[in-house]
């Protein structure tokens, strides 16, 4: 490995993050609030250390592969460091583990919070809401940026990561195959970036002409798009009564669980390629039946056929299944047989190649379809039957890795969830906190419900779960193969 070179692209993050706390200082300075010292002191903090060392180990050389995966692993862990730092500094969150909980939760896009609990925060007795402006731009400014990607951002910005960016872009971008738009790593990061903000400055105006105000139409942009799921207030999306604001949500949730690649070609002028992917397809299917089993679970316990029934079900649906987390109903006061299609989604996740987490789409129907084939060669043994997914056949290295990635997915979930209930919680919270870290959904069952929050969680729990947070982001293999002996041979 290359440290100095390691060490130099990590100089320039910490530096260029202390950068953007400019926005939430201005923010605290002209509002007179509590948490500008905060930001001050986080901000000087990373400009003061993050220049002098990337001057120092300028030197750049080529990145190799375990470069590529040392980078984007300790990437994350130092933003979600960094993003840390301001809550601890202002004394909101006094605890740095809590801290540093809230902020791998942001930068994962995660949404879980410790916020909301006046038996361990009595200062916040309104719990989010008593946050400052500041404060709640930073949480849902460091899930915006940790949507796209840290890294994919990097490459698209600096030129200076041009050189051995592919090595990056292969273990970050989320999915079973990077998708690369254009011959150029750089270039595809551009794109990808540049459809990102193109789409946030869309659901932003969307939302201020919906009645919401600047402040929270930023916010709710920010936490959005990456499928975060923060807000600004602690009934989530279910604080604003507006059905178009309700609505508008829904559909740019549903955007960001899209392949970003297939926004490009659609903006491009190939509006059909959407329908041409296999996978959008199912995407599309999923979200349909789901919704349709829920809204009528729903209305039969409810004995009410109403439209809000029917926002609730679709609504709840595409926000578990794109990872977001936001809530507009208490979905634990649902049937259990809603309860457990939402746990089911939490698996599943949104498309590969979108901000969404769980396992992606893709990934399930390229397990069914292998289950499908492997019994099909049971009766023709000699045959060679091809795993295509469309008119795309997949090869067999990939085939490979989905089989890992699915038995290392399901390992880990059972582990965690063991872990959890060592630590005294019951079954029903241990499942479905470990399935919401490991997803990066957010909100989970029991005493991790919707309406709930992880204040109450032991240290070691919360731990725990900021290391799931981070599998579940890197997809797991880009996290592990640093643990491995091999990575640590020269």
């Amino acid at each position: 490995m290359n440290p100095k070179t390691i060490i130099n692209i990590l100089a320039i993050l910490v530096s260029s993050l202390g950068v953007t706390m400019i926005v939430p200082i201005l923010i605290a300075w002209f509002g007179n609030e509590t948490d500008l010292f905060g930001f001050i002191i986080a901000g000087t903090l990373c400009i003061v250390i993050g220049i002098p060392v990337w001057l120092f180990t300028r030197k750049y050389r080529r990145l190799t592969i375990k470069d590529g995966f040392a980078v984007v692993t300790f990437a994350w862990i130092i933003t979600a460091l960094v993003g840390s730092l301001p809550f601890y500094f202002s004394g909101l969150i006094p605890s740095f583990t809590d801290a540093f909980f809230e902020a791998m939760s942001g930068v994962t896009t995660t949404g879980a919070t410790i916020i909301g609990s006046t038996q361990t925060m009595p200062h916040l007795e309104n719990g989010i809401e008593s946050l400052p402006h500041a404060t709640l731009y930073w949480r849902s400014f460091i899930q915006w940026i940790g949507g796209m990607g840290i890294i994919v951002f990097y490459i698209a910005i600096l030129p200076l990561l041009g050189v051995g960016g592919v090595q990056l872009f292969k273990a970050e971008v989320p999915g079973p195959v990077a998708d690369k738009i254009r011959p150029r790593v750089r270039e595809t990061a551009k794109i990808l970036w540049l459809v990102y903000v193109g789409i946030s400055l869309a659901e932003a105006i969307m939302l201020m002409f919906a009645g919401m105000s600047l402040f929270d139409a930023v916010c709710h942009t920010f936490t959005t798009m990456p499928t975060g799921g923060f807000s600004t207030r602690n009934a989530s999306i279910g604080a604003f009564d507006s059905s178009v604001i309700h609505y508008i949500i829904i559909f740019f949730m549903f955007l960001a669980g899209v392949n970003f690649s297939l926004h490009f070609r659609a903006l491009s002028g190939n509006l059909k390629s959407y329908f041409r992917d296999k996978e959008f397809l199912y995407y599309l299917g999923i979200i349909m039946g789901v919704t349709f089993l829920i809204f009528i679970s729903v209305c039969l316990k409810s004995d009410s056929w109403d439209h809000i029934n029917f926002r609730d079900s679709l609504f709840q649906t595409v926000s578990i299944i794109t990872t977001t987390g936001y809530g507009t109903a208490d979905y634990e006061l649902w049937a259990y047989f809603a309860q457990l299609l939402l746990l089911g989604m939490m698996f599943v996740g949104a498309m590969g190649g979108s901000t969404g987490g769980g396992m992606k789409v893709v990934r399930i129907i390229l397990i069914i379809k292998y289950i499908l084939l492997e019994t099909r060669r049971m009766l023709h043994i000699h045959a060679i039957l091809p795993v295509r997914i469309g008119r795309r056949t997949i090869s067999e290295d990939v085939i490979r890795n989905t089989l890992g990635f699915f038995l290392f997915y399901v390992m880990i979930f059972g582990a965690s969830a063991v872990a959890l209930t060592a630590l005294g919680w019951d079954i029903e919270s241990s499942i479905g906190a470990a399935a919401s870290a490991l997803g990066n959904i957010g909100p989970a069952l029991g005493e991790f419900g919707p309406t709930d929050n992880y204040a109450l969680l032991h240290p070691i729990g919360k731990w725990l779960l900021s290391f799931c947070m981070l599998l579940g982001r890197l997809e797991i293999f880009t996290v592990m193969v640093i643990f491995s002996r091999t990575f640590w041979r020269t």
